[in-house]
């Protein structure tokens, strides 16, 4: 009797759970191994993890080095600390005024180095303030120049004195109209043909900034298509807002995003099967380190040597993600607000030769000043339906298109097109190629467990064997005159202005700065092990730190 009512309706049940399981089962599959691909997951191990704090001498010993070395080490930390305070103290004066108000900096103070060594750190300081440029060189307030690799965070394309000018001819052509917002400036309307045929779209809107260029991307995505997933994948950053940077560092659960690995074509399937996916996000920029977050030397525990351009392989990758859109009828959004106009000059899309539906511009295209761009097809553009007056996709904001960022705008487009600028593009490849080799053989020459890896003018450090220490690098290049952005030696961007003159420069202050690291014993492993022991051996002494916190937490 029990077998005969019941037994028919779990049948019913698992028939109509069946499509169910089979779509999460391909999402699953589709997702990178790795905490970056499972949000959800890397939450709930951030929570995990236990703080606590390294001290001297024990910090200095954490790989097992010898007596002699530690003390070697000891040594060296104690002149670098000094030589960094007594070199900027009107610098560093103010850099700790101003930390006690500004949260921002004591979060980039706080996670330059990996988290056991944040309190130690804090003896080797760093100032947060600039008094003037001088060409690629930043000069304290003290007085002490520095070469800029922090790009601005992508800003700086053409050298720092372009956007000093493209503000002030901005500013001159913004004055007679002043602050009026809502109505527009003439200028928008030379700018909005200029980025018509660089970016090959036939619609414009302009934003505050790349992460609001991205938002509304992405919502009018989901306004023609009535679909409520966004696609991104492991590791790509799109912005601060909710539904694109889902988890750590985001107070709220994933909800209508599918966070996806990059070339694989089991994301792929999941596009061509799923029928609630509105579109998809690429940034170019990964295809530098595919699948993995931003370098950063707060994450630095080891070592550091998945980042490599192979251009064939990310285009092929371009075209599939084109094709499974085109078939599935989802938006797909090239997010060029880092990289846009540095690869080509018809950006991300003419370098790989794959259009996008959408793109989304910012940083460098505002000539120095806050500014975000959307470009796209008409159908994904339109914000209103014909046939349903009151549905409409409503996206605006005081500041948008304000004359003073049109005015610095135009002028950056302007000097943009000349043909001296343009001429930068061609061998750029080439160029940047022949660059990250004569690094790549400086290194090698030195001795240091140090490469370099780069998308043209978009560089990081690789380490080619690990290290508990290598965060420190960031100190001795700073030592060395070389001034980089808190994310350490993940990240270095040159404009595409620097000089074989500059690039020579660097070079010898980044070997100099790792030769000197060498000498002082940080890169010290046992000569009787080799590499891929020794990574398991450093490995291994996190491990039993981390778990020894936990433990005299519970």
């Amino acid at each position: 009797m029990w077998h005969g009512t019941w037994w028919p309706a779990l049948g019913l049940v698992a028939a109509a759970a069946a499509p169910w399981g089979w779509h999460r089962w391909q999402l699953s599959r589709a997702k990178h191994p790795s905490l970056a691909g499972h949000a959800r997951l890397a939450k709930r191990v951030a929570r995990w993890l236990p703080s606590y704090q390294l001290s001297a001498p024990e910090a200095f010993a954490v790989d097992g080095a010898p007596p002699d070395v530690v003390q070697r080490r000891q040594h060296a930390w104690t002149a670098l600390a000094r030589r960094l305070a007594e070199r900027a103290p009107r610098t560093l004066a103010l850099s700790a005024h101003a930390r006690s108000h500004l949260p921002d900096l004591r979060l980039t103070g706080r996670y330059r180095v990996p988290y056991a060594f944040a309190d130690l750190a804090r003896e080797l300081p760093i100032g947060a303030f600039w008094a003037r440029n001088d060409g690629p060189w930043l000069e304290d307030l003290d007085g002490n120049r520095y070469f800029d690799l922090t790009g601005s965070y992508g800003v700086n394309l053409l050298g720092l004195d372009f956007y000093k000018t493209s503000i002030a001819e901005g500013a001159e052509t913004g004055k007679a109209l002043g602050p009026v917002l809502g109505g527009l400036h003439p200028c928008v309307a030379d700018n909005v043909d200029r980025l018509l045929a660089i970016s090959g779209m036939d619609d414009v809107t302009f934003h505050m900034s790349g992460t609001e260029a991205v938002m509304q991307a992405v919502r009018l995505a989901r306004y023609h298509t009535g679909r409520p997933y966004v696609v991104r994948f492991a590791g790509a950053y799109h912005g601060w807002w909710e539904d694109v940077q889902p988890g750590p560092g985001n107070p709220m659960p994933p909800r209508e995003t599918y966070t996806l690995a990059e070339m694989s074509e089991h994301a792929l399937r999941v596009l061509r099967t799923r029928r609630d996916i509105a579109c998809v996000l690429v940034n170019p920029l990964q295809a530098l380190h595919p699948n993995r977050a931003a370098p950063s030397d707060s994450t630095l525990v080891s070592a550091r040597t998945g980042a490599r351009f192979d251009r064939v392989a990310y285009t092929r990758w371009l075209q599939a993600l084109r094709a499974a859109c085109d078939d599935a009828g989802i938006a797909l959004i090239f997010d060029e607000v880092f990289v846009g106009f540095r690869l080509a000059a018809g950006g991300a899309q003419a370098y790989f030769g794959v259009a996008a539906d959408m793109v989304c511009y910012g940083k460098t295209l505002g000539g120095g000043l806050p500014v975000g761009v959307v470009c796209g097809k008409r159908r994904w553009m339109e914000r209103w339906r014909t046939d349903r007056p009151a549905d409409l996709c409503f996206a605006r904001g005081t500041f948008n298109a304000h004359p003073y960022v049109m005015g610095a705008m135009n002028a950056f487009l302007r000097a943009w097109e000349r043909p001296e600028v343009q001429h930068l593009y061609e061998s750029a490849d080439q160029r940047w190629q022949h660059w990250t080799q004569r690094f790549n053989e400086a290194l090698a020459a030195a001795a240091v467990p140090v490469q370099v890896a780069a998308l043209q003018s978009i560089w990081t450090l690789n380490y080619t064997r690990a290290s508990r220490y290598h965060w420190l690098l960031q100190y001795y290049l700073r030592d060395e005159g070389l001034a980089l952005s808190w994310v350490g030696t993940g990240r270095w961007i040159f404009p595409l202005t620097c000089s074989d003159d500059d690039l020579r420069c660097v070079l010898e202050r980044c070997v100099r700065a790792c030769e000197r690291m060498r000498d002082d014993g940080w890169w010290w492993h046992n000569p009787e092990w080799d590499d891929a022991r020794w990574a398991k051996h450093v490995r291994a002494t996190l491990v039993r730190e981390t778990v020894r916190a936990w433990m005299r937490k519970v």
